[in-house]
Order: structure tokens, then C-alpha cells, then sequence
């Protein structure tokens, strides 16, 4: 992801999205979906159901919002633009509620709408915003804090599927929307910060 370009990020994202749910309103994706699924599912064992269980709590709202305050105690950066990663997080699972009604998809299991994927969208975001915040820390720390912060939006799609909650796509399309998100936020912050540098010139 090239993390110094929010902007083409912002359209790469905007672009999957509307490319899947365009996907799911006149062609479907059951096919792959499926095939997909279920090789999830059948390596599935007890054991990796209870760490998909601990994985999908990223995704949660009663992790992701001390996780945001968070964000305002490690980086100077969130404080400045304190606003735009609050709309970030709020943004975030009003724009995906409003989506799965458009997009009218269910889940592979009950009748509730399941694209996009909230907990996908969510981590996205949240991890996305984490992604664009390291850009000021040293080397030694970025790397691996992004690293993490990959590795955990894939855990939780990955989580969201072997739970048996959403179809792939269901994933795939949350993990745009969030990115998209955090990619408009980081856009608006660094337009805030030039607009704060030209204040003090």
C-alpha cells in the first residue's frame, strides 16, 4: 500500500468496492464465495474457532473504542486532527449499515444483510487509520506496527468467514469501504496540517 499517497489509495478502494457491490446487485458472486467458504471452514478445527473468536473482537465496538481514544494517546498526529479520525470511526459503521440495505445481500446463514461486512469494515478503518498515523514513527517501530495492523484486518475477515457470519465478498467489500475511509481521513488530516503550515508561514 503506498502509504504516502492517500489520494490513490482513497480511488483504488473506492474503485473495489463499487466494483463488488456492482458485483453483488447484478452478476452474484456465489460461486467463488462458496468454494472459498468452504475450504475456510473445513480447516476450521475447535481450536482455531476459539482464536477466530478473540481475532473478531477487533472488529467490535467495545474494542475499537478505547482503541480509538488510544490513537490520541500515541499519536501527536490523531490529536491535531483529533475531529477527522473520530468521523473515521463513526463514519465507518453508519456508511456500511446504509450499504448492506442498498446492496440487500444475506448471509450465508439467516436473512440478515451481510454485504459489506461491519466488523471488516470497522477493522479496515481502524487498522487502516493505524496504517497512515505510524508514517511518524521511527523505522524500527513502524514497520512492525504495520505489520500488525495488516495482519489483524486480514485475521478478522478471515474470522468473519470461519464463524460462518459472511460470505467472502461480504469481507472483501468491508475491507474497501474501511480502507477507502481511512484513506479519506488521511487525505482531510494532511490537507488540515498544509492548511496549519500556511497559517504559520
Amino acid at each position: 500500500m503506498p502509504l504516502r499517497s492517500p489520494r490513490g489509495v482513497l480511488v483504488v478502494t473506492s474503485a473495489a468496492f463499487v466494483v463488488l457491490a456492482l458485483a453483488e446487485l447484478f452478476v452474484g458472486t456465489v460461486g467463488p464465495d462458496t468454494v472459498i467458504r468452504d475450504r475456510l471452514v473445513t480447516i476450521a478445527s475447535p481450536a482455531v474457532i476459539a482464536a477466530m473468536r478473540v481475532v473478531n473482537v477487533a472488529g467490535d465496538w467495545r474494542f475499537l473504542l478505547p482503541a480509538t481514544l488510544l490513537l490520541f494517546v500515541v499519536f501527536a498526529r490523531a490529536r491535531r486532527a483529533w475531529w477527522v479520525w473520530t468521523t473515521l470511526m463513526i463514519a465507518a459503521p453508519l456508511a456500511e449499515g446504509a450499504l448492506k440495505i442498498v446492496v440487500g445481500r444475506p448471509r450465508p446463514e439467516g436473512a440478515a444483510f451481510g454485504f459489506p461486512s461491519g466488523h471488516a469494515t470497522a477493522a479496515a478503518a481502524y487498522f487502516g487509520a493505524v496504517l497512515y498515523l505510524s508514517e511518524s514513527l521511527r523505522p524500527e517501530i513502524r514497520r512492525p506496527l504495520r505489520l500488525i495492523a495488516t495482519v489483524m484486518i486480514v485475521l478478522v475477515g478471515i474470522a468473519r468467514v470461519m464463524l460462518r457470519a459472511h460470505w467472502p465478498s461480504d469481507v472483501l467489500g468491508g475491507f474497501a469501504l474501511g480502507l477507502a475511509l481511512a484513506s479519506a481521513a488521511a487525505v482531510l488530516a494532511v490537507r488540515r496540517d498544509a492548511s496549519a503550515a500556511d497559517r504559520r508561514a
